[in-house]
C-alpha cells in the first residue's frame, strides 16, 4: 500500500527515516526548474539528509533502467519527481538494485505484452514518488510502462508500488492545457473501462466506479472551463484531479471483475507505439470506437447494458446537455475538453499494428480474448483517419455514423 501526502508539508518526517546513505534525487530533466523542487529541497534539508541529484532525460527503456539501477545502489531512499514515465523508471530500477531475478525477468525475450513480476519480488530501496503530470496515477500503482524493441509491455507486481506519492499542485501548475485536458480523459478512460469489460453486476464496486466516473465527468468540465478562459487550474483543482487519478488504481474497484476487461488499453496501446504519437492521442480515437462497439452489442469488448447504466449516470453529472447515445456522447465529451481525436494512418500500417496488437495480446495470449487480427485491423480502420498523400500522421477530424 502507498501513503499519500497532500502537499510536501511533512515529507521531512518520512525522509529522516532515509539511512546515512542519505537520499537521490531523481529528477526529469524537463521539470528541474519546476518550483516543486524548492520545496522539497527545503524538506530534505529539514530531515537533514544528504542529497545525490540525477537528472533523466528521455522515455527510457529496458536498457536505460538498468542503468540507472547501476546508479541507484549504494543509496538510502529514491525520491523521484516527474511524469510518468521517468516515474516508471523509477520504480523498476529500484527494484533491480536488489532483485537478481526481476533483472531475469525484465531481459528474457517473449511476446506477451504483459510481464508479471511474482509475489515474491521485493524492492531493495525505499521509493517516494512526486508526479508532475496528471492522468496516469503511477505514483501509487502496481504497474509500470517500459519500451522494449518489440514495443512497450506492461509490467505488474506489488513490488512496483511506492512507498509514498506527494501530491502538491505546485507539481502540476505549470502543465500544458492540452496535458491536463489528456491526463483526466485518461482517468475517465481507466475508470471506466474496466467497469465496461465486465458482464457481471458488482453492487459495491459498481456504485463506487460510477461515483467516480462522475466526479471525473464534472472536473473535466472544470478544467476545461477554466483552460477555455485562458487561466490556470487552481490548486484545489487540481488536487481532486489528481486525487481521481490515484483512486482509479483502488483494488476495492476491480475486486472480482475479469483480469483483462480493458480490451482498449491494449489497443490504444499497440496504435501508440505503431504510429509514435502520445498514448492519449491512441486513447483519444480509441474510446468512441470502443464505446460504439459495445453499445452494438460486441459482448468480447464489454456490456452495452452496463454502458447504458453508466452514461445515465455521467450524463446527469456532466453541467453541458449531453447526446443520449454513449458513444456519441463521449465524442461530444473529447471535444468539448479539447482532446485531439484524430489520427491518421494507411491500411498497410493499420493491419501491421493489428498484427503486433495480437501478437502481443492474443493468439494463444488470454489478454485480448476471442477477438483476432481481423477483428482489431477493422476497429483500427474505423477508428483512424485514412493517411493523407505522403503523411500517415496528418491530424484531421472523423464522424461515424450508423
Amino acid at each position: 500500500m502507498t501513503h499519500v501526502l497532500y502537499g510536501t508539508a511533512g515529507l521531512a518526517s518520512w525522509l529522516a527515516t532515509a539511512t546515512d546513505h542519505g537520499v537521490t534525487l531523481l529528477v526529469d530533466a524537463v521539470v528541474a526548474q519546476n518550483p516543486i523542487m524548492d520545496r522539497i529541497r527545503r524538506e530534505i534539508g529539514k530531515a537533514r539528509r544528504h542529497e545525490t541529484l540525477i537528472e533523466l532525460d528521455g522515455p527510457g527503456d529496458v536498457d536505460s533502467v538498468h542503468r540507472l539501477a547501476a546508479q541507484l545502489t549504494g543509496t538510502g531512499l529514491v525520491l523521484a519527481v516527474g511524469g510518468g514515465s521517468l516515474l516508471d523508471q523509477a520504480k523498476l530500477a529500484s527494484l533491480l538494485c536488489g532483485d537478481r531475478d526481476a533483472h531475469r525477468r525484465l531481459t528474457v525475450r517473449q511476446r506477451s505484452g504483459m510481464l508479471m513480476l511474482p509475489p515474491s519480488a521485493e524492492r531493495a530501496l525505499p521509493l517516494f514518488a512526486v508526479p508532475t503530470t496528471l492522468g496516469t496515477g503511477t505514483e501509487v500503482s502496481m504497474v509500470a510502462c517500459l519500451a522494449y524493441p518489440e514495443g512497450k509491455r506492461l509490467i505488474t507486481g506489488d513490488c512496483l508500488r511506492p512507498d509514498l506519492a506527494v501530491l502538491d499542485p505546485v507539481a502540476t501548475a505549470t502543465l500544458p492545457a492540452e496535458l491536463v485536458s489528456e491526463g483526466v480523459l485518461e482517468v475517465l478512460f481507466r475508470i471506466t473501462s474496466g467497469y465496461l469489460g465486465d458482464h457481471e453486476d458488482r453492487p459495491t464496486e459498481d456504485a463506487l466506479v460510477e461515483t467516480l466516473a462522475a466526479l471525473v465527468v464534472r472536473e473535466g468540465y472544470a478544467a476545461a472551463r477554466a483552460l477555455a478562459a485562458g487561466g490556470r487550474l487552481g490548486d484545489a483543482l487540481l488536487l481532486e484531479i489528481a486525487k481521481l487519478s490515484g483512486l482509479t488504481h483502488n483494488e476495492i474497484l476491480h475486486v472480482g471483475r475479469p483480469a483483462y476487461a480493458n480490451k482498449g488499453w491494449m489497443i490504444a496501446n499497440e496504435l501508440s507505439t505503431g504510429l509514435g504519437t502520445r498514448k492519449m492521442s491512441a486513447i483519444a480515437v480509441v474510446m468512441p470506437e470502443l464505446w460504439r462497439r459495445i453499445a452494438g452489442g460486441d459482448d468480447r469488448l464489454g456490456s452495452a447494458r452496463r454502458l447504458a447504466r453508466l452514461w445515465t449516470r455521467l450524463r446527469a453529472a456532466a453541467p453541458a446537455e449531453l447526446p443520449a447515445h454513449p458513444w456519441q456522447g463521449i465524442i461530444t465529451v473529447i471535444d468539448a475538453w479539447g482532446v485531439n481525436r484524430s489520427l491518421r494512418a494507411d491500411t498497410a500500417t493499420l493491419d501491421a499494428i493489428a498484427g503486433r496488437t495480437v501478437r502481443a495480446w492474443g493468439t494463444g495470449l488470454p489478454m485480448l480474448g476471442a477477438l483476432t487480427r481481423d477483428d482489431i485491423n477493422d476497429f483500427l480502420t474505423c477508428a483512424v483517419l485514412p493517411a493523407a498523400p505522403h503523411d500517415s500522421r496528418v491530424t484531421g477530424a472523423r464522424v461515424i455514423t450508423t
